[in-house]
């Protein structure tokens, strides 16, 4: 039984609603992708999963549990988030950032151990960012910054990683770096819960696709089963084809001309 759903989700902002009565399984220990147009809901789902952002009807389900009943550190020990439009700290430097990820694991305040230093190199050198620990956040680019802040979410150490829109500011190469980082912590046994926007590296990259269109979930499933041309046209007004991708055999997209 999966360890992480929604029942009835209702998700709005003020008069607006976003989600209506939207039932989502998060399968474990794989990774899962959800994809669809802007303003659909997938980021506004995403913060609704990390108690970022309170229901208007329905609830999120932690092992057996509202979320809402947890406390905010027991939530941060399970569930890692990194969201789109990260601030960061004034003069704060690399290795300050990615040490903020250990918070949740504290019994208490100053109190840090060799598995924190360790938890720490650990995640600076996954993220690929080992070698600008000492400098200034600030100073950094755009996809440095970002990976920086994938840092400071993996030394969370955290059983569920949630990302929204993870790729943004990163270069091709680094986005299939990142992509395959996230692959292997799934391969670890962790589950990964992404919003991507390029449906050909959800489709490679991903065991579970879940397609939102319009706050609602269309269809749910392995890329194979569920991605096709007229799912695409259907979620996101794109005339295409689907075939197989050269290097994997998932599917891949290709717009019409």
């Amino acid at each position: 039984m999966s360890r992480l759903r929604t029942e009835g989700l209702r998700l709005g902002y003020g008069e607006r609603t976003v989600v209506e009565h939207l039932d989502l399984t998060v399968p474990d220990g794989v990774f899962t992708a959800i994809v669809g147009p802007n303003a659909c809901g997938k980021s506004t789902l995403l913060r609704s999963l990390v108690r970022l952002l309170r229901p208007e009807a329905g609830s999120v389900v932690l092992d057996g549990r509202t979320i809402a009943t947890w406390r905010p550190k027991a939530v941060a020990r399970e569930l890692g988030f990194l969201p789109q439009g990260t601030t960061t700290p004034d003069g704060i430097r690399v290795v300050g950032l990615v040490r903020r990820g250990r918070y949740a694991r504290q019994p208490a305040i100053g109190t840090w151990t060799r598995a924190d230093d360790a938890a720490v190199a650990a995640a600076l050198d996954a993220a690929g960012v080992a070698d600008l620990a000492q400098r200034r956040v600030s100073a950094l680019s755009g996809g440095q910054r970002q990976r920086v802040w994938i840092a400071m979410v993996l030394a969370q150490e955290t059983p569920y990683l949630l990302l929204d829109e993870p790729t943004t500011f990163l270069d091709i190469a680094h986005q299939y770096e990142l992509l395959r980082l996230l692959r292997r912590l799934v391969d670890d046994g962790r589950t990964v819960v992404a919003v991507l926007h390029d449906l050909n590296q959800a489709c490679r990259f991903a065991d579970h696709v879940v397609a939102m269109r319009d706050g609602a979930v269309v269809a749910t499933g392995a890329p194979a089963d569920v991605v096709d041309a007229a799912l695409v046209e259907q979620v996101f007004g794109l005339a295409c084809d689907v075939v197989p991708d050269p290097i994997t055999g998932t599917p891949m997209i290709v717009p019409h001309a």
